[in-house]
């Protein structure tokens, strides 16, 4: 009976003529699997892209639409020996959950095996150069297979069943030289044990599993703890909303349900399922996990709140501007998602060498077999020695070197604040030498702020905010932030381009520009005092005040500019702003390299030229004129304020209002790039040492277990390594 299979629920359509997909993939497990899955998938017509996330072990799958059935996908993963079925977060969690516990039971049966085996192999060693007879030799060796054999055949099923798919589909993958190895050597040594030869390797095959499932065991741990930062971006997404359907009925509907505009109530103690802002009610919400912010943060009329905010005290109802998809959480959470996908220059070459390495290690130890029977030696022993060979060689170092650092330094970041964007952004962040930072909205918070809110009397400044509440100019809400202003005058007019007026008490009141209040020559006055302010003027009847507003600073900018600047990086600010406004950031930050009024064409010119004189240049900028010159640096950051754009074009994404993050971001790079390099050398090194001792036939099975597990872990505790860096670098959270 003929099953029809229809995948078409869980296609998503990118726009664009594209289709996506996500694939749970069974049995990935190194960066040959990796390499494997991505290259079988891409050579399918009108595939786009075909990612592996090692991580949660899945598959995006992006295609032309209308050109491919999604259950072509699975078939194409059958036929390269992997299971394959929709992903679902809750299944792929269970299913992870299974793998993990069956791998920690596999763990302890070889570990287990292995004290036994070695208790029993040590006698046997001493005994050999003493005085222990062929009698008790055997008898020992026989105990140590009663121990060996079964817990082999236990603890060696992660391995058996990956090499079994492989080879069932007509590939090879790096398990595969292992269980013939593992296989081999236990063979090899009944057959000795047989024939009362002197030496067994029992030891050697048991051991070799345990340090394999020792090394399988961390990595799974090290991958399970940084998708424990995506989860925890999940867990904050709410899936209902509690949405107004009337002027007083509310509905809890799915957030599918809600769209731009909609009305939502917010409840104390509830998690916002939606970006917006506050029309009515007051509360504290807690977002620090989508802005930084650590304070809670007071929600009123005109505030914005955004999807995973949590509600503290009181009810809020929001004017929806975002649901869904589009919300700030579900970028932050596609960023991440981007990172933890990313391929770096190192790890492709590392997929690259992993990828030749099953032809090479199994011609290399069948090589060995046959050079050393035409050299004399008899078939045993040159079938001892290529089993050597076949465990030495294991790429499980090679195969760990990069990824393992690229998934240790990603989780590093986002816990800093930083999410990657680009595969190879780590790699040219550390070579970074030069950065150029966009002055608004980059070093200064997007916000403006009242400056002179001394100067004005507090009841002045009062009226000024209610008035400023009818107006929506952003200048406007300045003073009616700082005012703390919570209800709007009766019967305001606001006159577009002037500013907005209204009758307190038979005395007419203006707010806006200078001349709309009759202020020009405080203005005036302002302007040469404090060229690099905005000002907004507020009259009552012949009085009239002046409210100077600016952009505020980053609040770690200078510290941040000052640590870059010990690291010997050079700083230098390019804006487009008035050129008062950039001295004034420049000095305040003690920035001596800047620039006042530049298009974005002068931006990619000053790039251009500096790159000319072999810098590496970062560009820091948020709005979307910055986004040709991200393009054109070396490499380039952006605020999760910043334009989508921006966002897109940018290699990094920084959150949060502090700048902490770019040097965090930089300091990490730095370490990173030099553990892959160091994880690479150790793994070449290892090679190159221990592949020719196993030819010449001088390390039996069990040292080159010894060895070939040891680089293995050595090289992931290296890694670990890139999960701290010392210095200014810390938790944005």
């Amino acid at each position: 009976m003929h099953v029809t299979r229809d995948f078409s629920h869980y296609v998503k359509d990118l726009g664009a003529g594209l289709n996506h997909i996500d694939l749970a993939v069974e049995g990935v497990s190194c960066a040959g699997c990796m390499a494997k899955i991505e290259r079988g998938l891409s050579a399918l017509p009108d595939v786009t892209l075909a990612r592996v996330n090692l991580t949660d072990r899945r598959v995006a799958l992006e295609w032309k639409q209308g050109t491919l059935d999604p259950a072509k996908f699975i078939d194409r993963l059958a036929e390269l020996g992997y299971k394959a079925y929709p992903f679902e977060k809750a299944s792929a969690e269970a299913t992870e959950a299974e793998e993990s516990r069956f791998l920690l039971r596999c763990l302890g049966v070889a570990a287990f095996a292995t004290m036994n085996v070695m208790m029993l192999s040590i006698p046997v060693w001493s005994g050999n150069v003493s005085d222990m007879l062929p009698e008790q030799r055997d008898f020992f060796h026989w105990l140590s297979a009663v121990i060996a054999l079964p817990a082999a055949a236990y603890a060696g099923q992660p391995f058996f069943r990956s090499a079994w798919r492989a080879l069932k589909s007509g590939n090879v993958n790096m398990d595969v030289p292992i269980c013939i190895g593992v296989i081999l050597a236990l063979g090899m040594s009944i057959v000795e044990t047989f024939h009362h030869a002197e030496h067994a390797y029992f030891d050697a095959a048991i051991m070799l599993l345990t340090f394999l499932l020792v090394g399988r065991y961390l990595d799974q741990n090290m991958r399970r703890r940084t998708r424990a930062v995506a989860g925890n971006l999940a867990a904050l997404k709410a899936e209902t909303a509690t949405k107004f359907v009337g002027s007083d009925e509310i509905s809890e509907v799915p957030v599918a349900a809600v769209r731009a505009g909609d009305l939502v109530l917010l409840r104390p103690g509830e998690r916002c399922a939606v970006d917006g802002v506050v029309v009515e009610g007051r509360s504290e919400i807690d977002q620090s996990l989508i802005t930084g912010e650590t304070l809670y943060v007071p929600a009123e009329q005109g505030t914005a709140v955004y999807a995973g905010s949590l509600n503290i005290s009181g009810t809020l109802r929001v004017r929806v501007s975002a649901a869904a998809e589009g919300t700030l959480l579900a970028d932050i959470t596609r960023l991440l998602d981007n990172a933890l996908q990313a391929r770096s220059r190192y790890m492709r070459l590392a997929d690259r060498a992993s990828r030749l390495y099953a032809p090479v290690v199994h011609a290399t130890a069948a090589l060995t077999v046959l050079g050393w029977v035409l050299a004399g030696a008899g078939w045993h022993d040159a079938i001892v020695t290529g089993i050597a060979v076949l465990i030495i060689t294991c790429p499980c170092a090679l195969g760990l070197a990069i990824p393992t650092v690229q998934t240790v330094a990603s989780g590093a970041m986002f816990k800093s604040g930083v999410l990657l964007n680009a595969g190879d952004a780590i790699e040219r962040l550390a070579e970074a030498d030069h950065v150029i930072f966009d002055k608004t909205g980059t070093l200064t918070l997007p916000e403006l702020e009242v400056v002179n809110a001394a100067d004005i009397p507090a009841d002045v400044f009062a009226l000024a905010g209610q008035l400023a509440l009818s107006s929506h100019h952003p200048v406007a809400s300045a003073v009616a932030q700082a005012a703390k202003a919570r209800s709007p005058l009766m019967g305001a007019v606001e006159e577009p381009g002037q500013g907005v007026r209204a009758v307190v008490d038979g005395v007419e009141i203006r707010l806006g520009r200078p001349s709309f209040c009759g202020a020009e020559a405080l203005a005036s006055r302002n302007a040469n005092l404090d060229p690099e302010a905005s000002v907004v003027a507020f009259s009552r009847g012949t009085e009239a005040f002046l409210f100077s507003v600016r952009q505020g600073l980053r609040p770690d900018a200078a510290k941040i500019i000052a640590g870059l600047q010990r690291r010997g990086i050079e700083v230098e600010i390019l804006s487009g702003d008035r050129e008062a406004a950039v001295a004034a950031a420049a000095k305040a930050l003690g920035i001596s390299e800047w620039r006042a009024g530049v298009t974005p064409a002068d931006k990619i010119a000053r790039i251009e030229e500096l790159k000319r004189s072999g810098v590496k240049v970062m560009m820091v900028g948020d709005g979307m004129n910055d986004a040709p010159s991200l393009a054109a640096a070396h490499v380039s950051m952006s605020p999760i304020s910043a334009a989508h754009l921006s966002q897109a074009t940018a290699d990094l994404v920084f959150l949060g209002r502090p700048l902490a993050p770019v040097l965090a971001a930089i300091d990490y790079a730095r370490k990173a790039l030099h553990l892959m390099r160091q994880n690479l050398w150790l793994a070449v090194g290892y090679n190159v040492l221990a592949v020719p001792l196993a030819i010449s036939g001088v390390v039996t099975p069990l040292i080159a277990a010894a060895a070939m597990s040891g680089s293995s872990i050595l090289v992931m505790l290296n890694a670990l390594r890139a999960r701290k860096v010392a210095g200014e670098a810390s938790s944005w959270k």
